[in-house]
């Protein structure tokens, strides 16, 4: 089970590799209290990398919650086979 997913792991870094060379063009942001100067790639890569740990956090904190609340509650915590 591991061999494919290190293969389409593979496959997506390469990807991205190529999206990242092909979108050289430097994209400016005005971010308020500073400018910033990317590549479109680079710009795309820290979208995806903060979406990600957005909805990591907020999947984290459901589930954080929910088993919070099962404890308050007095009821075990379902096992793990």
């Amino acid at each position: 089970m591991r061999l494919p997913a290190i293969i389409v792991l593979v496959i997506f870094i390469a990807a991205g590799v190529v999206l990242g060379a092909l979108n050289a063009d430097m994209v400016g942001y005005d971010l308020a209290f500073f400018r910033v100067q990317l590549p479109k790639g680079a710009a795309l890569l820290v979208a995806l990398v903060v979406g990600w740990l957005l909805g990591g956090i907020t999947a984290w904190l459901g589930v954080s919650s929910s088993r919070r609340q099962r404890l308050r509650a007095g009821k075990k915590p379902p096992v793990k086979p």
